[in-house]
Formats: structure tokens, sequence, C-alpha cells
């Protein structure tokens, strides 16, 4: 699904060039669950972005779906993510003047999906997540956990080939962010394909391949021993 080939990114400012990601080579299989880990400024969420199609690049290559990426205009990269790429949030990025069931809408109605489909993918969504009672509140009203779920909802709800996952779990706390971990492993074992940026080990311990990034050059990966189950959907 993705193939990354000596891919590499330097951000410029007033004479200083940060070099973000270094000939990096990267490649994910449809179905995987891949964690990126590394310190602070290592390149890993500038990978995350290029890989949604949030970011550009200066040198390599970038296949989704065996699909060139490299210097596509705004238009077709906007595209690709409304339709493909479901993205997770640190910050939730809920739109505090919409309902629930309205944030998790929002990105049908950007794909030109009729009403009765939205309304009927949405409530299935918050029947799943188990936020069905919470469909008419706004996000404030919600503790942190739930926003999460709520963000998962509009990541999911047009159904993405990929889901991209930054930092899940930051701003919650160990309860909250093991039922988001807890979340995103029934997702994998239903299929998806994901891949997530995270400082915890406890995280990266549900995925299924563990990617450590150092200066932005891959240090070294492993492979995590647990069993998935895949759910036939």
């Amino acid at each position: 699904m993705i193939d990354i080939q000596n891919l590499s990114k330097i951000y410029r400012s007033t004479g200083i060039e940060t070099i973000a990601l270094n000939q990096f080579n990267f490649q994910v299989r449809v179905g995987e669950f891949v964690a990126i880990m590394g310190p602070s400024g290592c390149g890993k969420s500038t990978l995350l972005h290029i890989i949604g199609l949030l970011d550009t690049f200066d040198k390599g290559d970038y296949y989704f779906n065996e699909q060139q990426m490299n210097d596509l205009d705004e238009k077709t990269r906007g595209t690709i993510r409304k339709k493909q790429i479901g993205f997770i949030f640190q910050n939730f990025n809920l739109i505090d003047e919409l309902t629930v069931f309205e944030n998790i809408e929002l990105p049908l109605i950007y794909n030109k999906v009729g009403k009765k489909k939205r309304v009927s993918k949405v409530n299935q969504l918050l029947k799943d997540l188990d936020i069905e009672h919470r469909k008419k509140h706004f996000p404030q009203q919600l503790s942190g956990g739930q926003q999460q779920r709520v963000a998962v909802a509009r990541a999911l709800v047009t159904e993405p080939q990929l889901i991209l996952a930054d930092e899940p779990t930051g701003n919650l706390d160990s309860k909250n962010g093991n039922e988001v971990m807890e979340l995103l492993a029934d997702l994998h074992r239903q299929g998806s394909t994901i891949i997530m940026v995270t400082h915890s080990n406890y995280d990266a311990g549900f995925a299924t391949r563990i990617i450590e990034v150092k200066d932005g050059q891959i240090m070294a990966e492993r492979k995590n021993k647990r069993e998935i189950r895949i759910i036939d959907k």
C-alpha cells in the first residue's frame, strides 16, 4: 500500500536548514498496524503528514496504492485525502460549534454523500463506538476519551483504506488511552491498515510492527509477536 523510496524533507528558514527526513525508505502492506517511535524532532510526524498528503517532500518517491504521489496538484491531493485516508489527531481537531453527529457527518458532506446515506452511516458508527447517547452533545460537553472516540468515528466514516493516528492517546489519561488503543486494535483485527506515531511503548505494543526513527532515518525495526485474528467484515 505504502512505498517510500529515498525520501528527503528539509525545512528552511532564515538561512537555517533542518533535515527532517534523510533518504528515508519505508513500506507498509495492506492490513498492517505499524507504530513509528522516536524522540521529538526525529521526523516521525513529518513522515505521517507526508503519507497523509498534508505536507510535501523535496526528494525521493512516494507511492500510495501503486500511484506516485510526487508533484500532485492540491486538488488531486485533497481528493485522495478525503476518499482514502482517515486522520486521528492528538488534539482531536473537532469543531466546537458542531454536535457529535455533525462532526462525524462532515467528511461525508465534503464527499457529497446523500443525506439518507449520511444519517445511516453516522448512526451506525455512533452505535459501534458506544457514543450514540452523545450524538447531540458538543465536544466541550464530552470527556477526552469520548472526544477521541468521535475523532475515530469521523476518521472511519468514509471507510478509508488507510488510518493515520498521530499520538492518539497523548491527551488522555491511562484508562481512556487504553480504551482508544483497544478500539484501534479492534479496527486492525477487522482488516484496517493503521500507521501510528507514538512516544508510548505501551501503545506501540498494540502494533504488529514497530519502527524506531532518529535523525530522519530508521534506526531499528521489529515485529511484535502478538497474534492478530482478522475478523471477516
